[in-house]
């Protein structure tokens, strides 16, 4: 789910609604061809640092497609009230914790301005957005520990502001959000960076303090309360992580079990390997894809939280009313593309494409070649969950310790 996350000098935009579009059917959805890889995988299921993630439907009643789950414990900091919210999907395209009010049974101290207003915010996607309180939590995953983390908690009380709801719908149900939560991942250790440290007056604000109900207005907010990325809080392996989901048998499942490791080269379990090292831009967090006659250099990124691959294509789409937006080819069409990193690193990568209407009518909940076009300006190649299928995939943080540096950087 690539979402706006910083500025460093214009602020990152990416597909994050697409990775709810299959869910909108609440229709499972597989697939039908095999996904390849060049070495053999191992997936770590024991540590300190490993926290079990699942490839499912998600929350019952919802239908999600391609989304992988996690359960994160959430805390009043310093106590032991604490939470453990099932259903949150693991997105590598974003940075930082967000909940569903509807989700949370506890309640979390509220983060303040220093005039006592409480602050919000407002994280767009391509189509649509997230509105909701900043509050504060100790947040576990696994045997880790991130205390006094600032996260989203989506869903509030406060006025949406009108530049936050010109963005697009809101995604602050369960029904619009898909998920109970999703938990940011990603390249960067906050969701927004410098850009947010200032009021923009002639571009997008995030961060709000709210001096009433029907009240917001855009705020600063320093690094340490932005929402945060929580592996960047734990005490060790906290400079990235790992997903390891295995191979979909012939290409689809109705679950897939894998783990969300933390830390790289921090631990016997999370060593780089024979991974290679693609760098990624340190503004947006992309890097590059040559895919038949196109090379789409700079706008192209790796995201967990898109249920498919998402490029521009001749291939024939799905009618509008059957699947809007997603790929429906008479036979699988089978693919290759080459990633390309800021430290011109590149591999060839294998996948296919099958008819989205086929794979919604089954009864999978994991599939390896779902896909659709890519309709964000400029052009751009997301490669989403499928291509976590069958191999481990390294995000190292921006600004952490990590071997082979400098982060930002994926390995596969």
């Amino acid at each position: 789910m690539k979402i706006s996350a910083s500025c460093r000098g214009s602020w990152r935009q990416g597909l994050g609604a697409l990775s709810l579009l299959a869910m909108a059917w609440g229709l499972f959805a597989c697939g039908g061809s095999s996904h390849s890889t060049s070495t053999q995988q191992t997936i770590t299921s024991t540590g300190t640092n490993v926290a079990a993630i699942s490839v499912n439907s998600g929350v019952p009643g919802i239908g999600y497609v391609d989304g992988a789950f996690a359960s994160v414990t959430v805390c009043v900091p310093g106590t032991s009230t604490c939470q453990t919210v099932p259903d949150v999907l693991v997105d590598t395209g974003s940075s930082g914790l967000r909940l569903l009010s509807s989700a949370l049974t506890i309640a979390l101290p509220q983060q303040q301005s220093s005039g006592g207003n409480p602050i919000a915010e407002c994280l767009p996607f391509v189509s649509s957005y997230t509105w909701g309180q900043v509050e504060t939590a100790d947040v576990e995953l696994g045997g880790e520990k991130a205390s006094s983390a600032p996260i989203q908690v989506i869903g509030t009380t406060y006025s949406v502001p009108t530049q936050c709801s010109d963005l697009g719908p809101g995604a602050e149900t369960l029904e619009t959000l898909g998920t109970n939560g999703i938990l940011g991942v990603g390249l960067f250790p906050q969701d927004c960076g410098t850009y947010c440290e200032t009021v923009q007056s002639s571009s997008v604000n995030l961060y709000y303090q709210c001096s009433s109900s029907t009240s917001c207005q855009p705020v600063g907010e320093s690094l340490a309360q932005q929402v945060v990325n929580p592996v960047t809080l734990f005490t060790t392996d906290n400079n990235g992580v790992i997903i390891e989901l295995p191979s979909v048998p012939d290409g689809a499942a109705s679950s897939v079990s894998g783990s969300l490791v933390f830390g790289i080269g921090t631990e016997s379990n999370n060593q780089l390997g024979t991974a290679t090292v693609y760098t990624a831009d340190s503004s947006s967090g992309n890097f590059s894809t040559n895919f038949q006659s196109s090379t789409f250099t700079g706008t192209s990124f790796i995201d967990s939280g898109s249920n498919g691959y998402f490029f521009p294509s001749s291939i024939t789409q799905c009618p509008s009313n059957v699947a809007p937006g997603f790929y429906c080819p008479s036979s699988t069409e089978n693919l290759s593309a080459t990633t390309v990193g800021t430290n011109n690193a590149s591999t060839t990568i294998n996948f296919s494409i099958a008819n989205a209407e086929n794979l919604f009518n089954s009864n999978n909940a994991a599939f390896s070649d779902l896909g659709g076009t890519y309709s964000s300006s400029p052009a751009g190649f997301d490669w989403g969950l499928p291509f976590f299928f069958g191999r481990n995939v390294f995000v190292a943080i921006e600004g952490q310790n990590v071997p082979s540096g400098p982060a930002p950087y994926w390995a596969y």
